[in-house]
């Protein structure tokens, strides 16, 4: 084929010398536009243009050699970016397109790379350059999407490739030793110190940068990662100096220190970090202006009716006039928001109302609601079929005594509607939300050495005819104040409506909730997507060239991960930030996750495997994805599945287009150190578990992709931005406790007959922790305005194979099918589960798949490709 390219050209090119001019166009976005604060770059960079430093392009050879070049692609001559100080056309926001002129001979063949040289004083980022009547070819397209900086900064060319696709073992000869050179740099093991703004490494490093013990023993946090006591997947290096205290702590930026380093090319484009450092700004200041107003109410930041909470939505408030104010900003723990707080007297604007009271105020509280949101609220990957009666404990009798739970027949079968509690297990009516042997190995700990008093609980439930779940019993424990080998304590609260055994029940709700809200934000979220998708991040740009299909397929997968992880690194996770503030762990929060990442598996990440483990689904070869729902009105695994599917489907398809059959797969050279990477580096604490597929078949590519894919969106998705909808209203998802359950007689016990309202809401979130708290998942909950959705791609031209683009097509066709699907099952009623009695439809996993969903905010809908936020 492509020497009938070259014998094309040379009929198109007059006499056998003669160079042909070839027309180019370049997008790019100018380093000025991001911001005021880059203006001085825009007249440096017109003064180096002035001189004669332009910015080149030299296009490679495909299809010719050079004998003098290590035999790589013949490159062509100099062409120069036209027009650099006029004012250009714009097609989007702050993109612009330039005009470049190649000459170009016949004997050259065909353009299969370009080298790009800025010899300007700073860097631009360069989205693609399109040649666009190349003779005997027509259009070629060069997908850049990358930052170049001055040629200062390197002591190599950057080199981008054609949208072609090649395996390895299929790239043309010309290119090949480009292709292993660009990762070569990006892996850049030979650097060493700490990485700068314009360096391009992929690194890997421990968790080792959240602590600062140069402040102190209270500020210092273990090593996460590289022992068996901390395992944890490797997050992305910078190479920092160690700290005075201990060598194996990674010093941390100072302040707010947002300009934490990764690739500059994983770093947030302009729209989505004007959206997020805007939103963080104006919701943090929104949030903490009532906080400060709390300080000077009867009650110091408590709320004392729920009237209280509801005024955070309901009407703005102006800060009082108050001369401590100055004093009170200047002791503010936070650094992050230290700098936000307003001066006395200024309005505040009121709080997003969440969607669980929009319709109604109180339906949040029902045994209903309860019991729907373990399927359709914001955590439904937790809830598993009870197959034992009694529940038992997997924790060590060793250690931790008898921790089989105290939940009899008597406490249940009353409200089993007719059934034994073995009739109701044999016909899977048994569900458990359990987090007990997550809680008990740190409740010590965290009910000593912090602000929290919680339990470890089991929460009993049982379906309902109707695929409702309704709440049995609920068992709070702690551990045996002898000693933690004596076994726990348990207390079993079964559900009342009235007076002050319905108090007690709304209490036992709450521990509950704040327990099962800590795990989703810790494990669910920011463990399952945040943190064991960055080594596949990191070894994707290592192992993978930009030619290869699978870096194709999978790189919108990780778009912004890198940027976020680290900025959460930086504000959110780390030893005395807003996560430990709001979190009942507090300082144990991370070593919590580090506990719980010793259970994780790959395989397990799966949905169909998922269900199955927790026992949600059974396997039927008669069903879609071969397994069949227990509970047939779940929500998110029902739209789960669908997205699955064509997740899937789509995989396959595409993959298939590259691997003709098994061997095909084994003798990819790039894939296989992929693989090997992700599990003895990247996951290096998992290396020797046996449950790692091997990569040795289209059947194992395919399902680690989809795997992949449906980590980093779908899951991650339903895991995320349903947090303000349902936790927007702390009440309804409280994250911290701060008082034991009320014993019979005790002076608590007397108020909460007077005032139940006042108790439950001194127990739970104070009014500072629930404002930063709801602050923080308002900011995590919104899609930025340059969101790219799960069937989308920002770039079009993606890729030049024809057969790629028609399997993409007929995904996004997929997912509007499943959209549509969805839309109609939360019409119907009879699907009570969808709506429930706060009637909020389940939407957290539609897709968006049409132009419309690009608008952002907290619209609670919506799969980007990517954990971004």
């Amino acid at each position: 084929m492509l020497n009938s390219v070259v014998d094309s050209i040379k009929e198109k090119l007059e006499g056998g010398n003669e160079k042909a001019k070839i027309k180019g166009t370049v997008v790019l976005i100018k380093k000025n536009v991001l911001g005021s604060s880059d203006f001085n770059a825009s007249i440096l960079d017109n003064i180096y243009e002035l001189v004669g430093k332009h910015v080149s392009f030299e296009l490679v050879s495909a299809t010719v050699s050079d004998p003098n070049d290590m035999m790589k692609g013949k490159v062509g001559e100099q062409a120069h970016l036209e027009n650099w100080i006029s004012f250009p056309s714009s097609i989007a926001a702050g993109e612009s397109t330039f005009a470049v002129t190649f000459s170009w001979e016949e004997e050259q063949g065909v353009p299969g790379a370009v080298i790009v040289k800025n010899n300007h004083h700073s860097e631009f980022y360069l989205k693609s350059l399109t040649l666009e009547n190349f003779p005997g070819k027509g259009r070629i397209h060069f997908v850049c999407n990358s930052w170049v900086y001055p040629v200062k900064y390197y002591n190599y060319d950057r080199v981008f490739f054609t949208n072609n696709t090649y395996l390895p073992i299929n790239t043309p000869k010309t290119l090949k030793q480009y292709r292993k050179e660009e990762l070569l740099h990006l892996r850049g093991d030979e650097i060493h110190g700490e990485l700068q703004t314009h360096d391009r490494i992929y690194g890997y490093a421990f968790y080792n940068d959240l602590g600062e013990p140069d402040k102190g023993p209270s500020y210092a946090r273990p090593v996460l990662g590289g022992s068996q006591e901390y395992p944890y997947p490797r997050r992305g290096r910078t190479s920092r100096p160690p700290t005075k205290t201990d060598p194996n702590t990674e010093s941390r930026l100072p302040g707010i220190g947002l300009d934490i380093y990764v690739p500059r090319d994983e770093r947030f484009g302009h729209l989505k970090l004007s959206d997020f450092l805007g939103n963080a700004i104006k919701v943090l200041a929104e949030a903490l202006v009532p906080a400060l107003n709390a300080l000077f109410d009867k009650t110091p930041l408590e709320f004392d009716t729920f009237q209280d909470v509801l005024n955070l939505y309901e009407r703005g408030i102006v800060l009082p006039d108050c001369p401590e104010l100055d004093e009170i900003k200047d002791g503010f723990p936070l650094e992050l928001i230290k700098d936000l707080l307003p001066s006395s007297g200024e309005h505040l604007f009121r709080l997003p109302t969440p969607d669980i009271i929009e319709e109604d105020k109180l339906a949040w509280r029902t045994d209903e609601e309860f019991g729907r949101e373990m399927l359709a609220g914001d955590n439904p990957v937790i809830i598993s079929r009870l197959q034992v009666f009694p529940p038992t404990s997997k924790l060590d009798p060793e250690m931790y005594g008898d921790q089989r739970s105290s939940i009899t027949a008597s406490h249940i079968e009353k409200n089993l509607e007719g059934l034994t509690v073995d009739q109701a297990l044999s016909t899977h009516r048994l569900f458990i939300l359990d987090h007990h042997d997550t809680l008990m190995p740190y409740l010590n700990r965290i009910n000593s050495d912090t602000s929290s008093k919680i339990y470890a609980t089991r929460t009993l439930l049982f379906l309902k005819d109707d695929d409702t779940l309704k709440p049995l019993a609920i068992e709070l424990s702690l551990p045996n104040p002898k000693g933690e080998h004596l076994g726990a304590i348990n207390k079993v609260f079964t559900p009342a409506n009235d007076g002050i055994d319905g108090s007690i029940w709304h209490l036992a709700k709450a521990y509950a909730a704040v327990n099962d809200s800590g795990v989703h934000q810790l494990i669910s979220h920011w463990l399952h997507t945040h943190a064991v998708i960055e080594p596949f991040v990191i070894a994707t740009n290592r192992q993978l060239s930009a030619l290869h299909p699978i870096y194709k397929l999978l790189s919108p997968h990780y778009r912004d991960t890198m940027n976020i992880n680290a900025l959460a690194r930086q504000i959110l996770i780390n030893g005395n930030g807003i996560l430990e503030a709001t979190v009942f762990p507090g300082k144990y929060s991370m070593e919590l996750s580090s506990f719980m990442y010793k259970n994780w598996k790959f395989t397990d990440q799966a949905l169909p495997a998922d269900l199955i483990k927790r026992g949600m689904a059974v396997e039927d070869s008669t069903q879609p994805n071969n397994i069949r729902l227990l509970i047939k009105d779940y929500p998110y695994a029902v739209d789960g599945l669908a997205i699955w599917s064509a997740i899937q489907i789509w995989v396959q398809d595409y993959c298939s287009i590259y691997y003709t059959n098994d061997e095909t797969v084994k003798h990819d050279d790039e894939l296989q150190a992929w693989w090997t990477e992700i599990r003895e580096v990247g996951h290096g604490d998992k290396k020797n578990e046996p449950w790692w597929p091997s990569m040795n078949s289209l059947s194992n590519l395919t399902n680690t992709c989809t795997t992949i894919i449906w980590v980093a969106s779908a899951l991650h998705a339903a895991v995320n931005f349903g947090q303000y909808p349902y936790a927007g209203y702390l009440p309804n998802r409280p994250t911290i406790s701060r008082q034991y359950m009320p014993e019979p007689s005790s002076a608590e016990y007397e108020e909460l007959k007077r005032n139940p309202d006042r108790v439950f809401l001194k127990t739970i979130t104070s009014q500072l922790q629930t404002i930063l708290g709801v602050s923080l998942i308002e900011i995590l909950s919104k899609h930025s305005s340059d969101e790219v959705y799960l069937g989308q791609r920002d770039t079009k031209e993606w890729t030049a194979d024809d057969n790629a683009l028609e399997a993409f097509k007929r995904f996004g066709n997929r997912l509007l099918e499943i959209e549509n699907r969805i839309i109609e099952m939360n019409k119907d009623v009879g699907l009570k589960n969808r709506n429930g009695p706060v009637k909020l439809p389940y939407t957290l996993l539609y897709p968006s798949t049409s132009d419309f969903s690009r608008v952002g905010g907290l619209t609670g809908r919506g799969i980007p490709n990517s954990t971004s936020i």
